[in-house]
């Protein structure tokens, strides 16, 4: 599963705004160090104010603040919220002829549901005390095959 840009730059903001700070982070200033666009970011960030995951103010010295709400929030619900209603495979646009007797569909919605509900396991709070080399210490690893 690859996130969408909208995704990935969302999520960087959230984790960039979250640094604390004196005065409230810019369009500008996260685009520069991000290294994004500012037309994404204001769509970004028009989108995350809007799910109140973020505080936006106007005029001078406004700027872009972390709603503390959001460090309670479930990461998996975020990024499903993100991503919108995106599947991995699309069988009916243009409708495919295997429909009716292919199983794939179903079993990669169910494998993205799993991911999901592997992110459910962080907050966002969780995922900011990480550290950048945090791997997942559930997974069991893959046995070697010789083909």
């Amino acid at each position: 599963m690859q996130l969408n840009k909208f995704t990935d730059y969302a999520l960087r903001v959230l984790m960039y705004i979250a640094q604390p700070k004196d005065v409230p982070y810019t369009i500008a200033e996260i685009a520069e160090d991000l290294k994004v666009s500012q037309n994404h970011l204001v769509k970004i960030v028009h989108f995350m104010s809007k799910q109140a995951w973020i505080i936006t103010t106007r005029g001078k010295g406004g700027g872009l603040r972390l709603n503390p709400d959001i460090l309670d929030q479930r990461l998996g619900q975020i990024v499903r919220i993100l991503q919108g209603h995106a599947h991995i495979v699309e069988c009916h646009t243009p409708p495919c002829v295997l429909r009716s007797r292919c199983g794939l569909k179903g079993i990669l919605d169910q494998a993205l549901e799993q991911f999901y509900c592997s992110l459910d396991q962080y907050t966002v709070a969780e995922v900011l005390q990480q550290p950048a080399t945090h791997q997942a210490t559930t997974l069991s690893p893959i046995p070697n095959v010789n083909l």
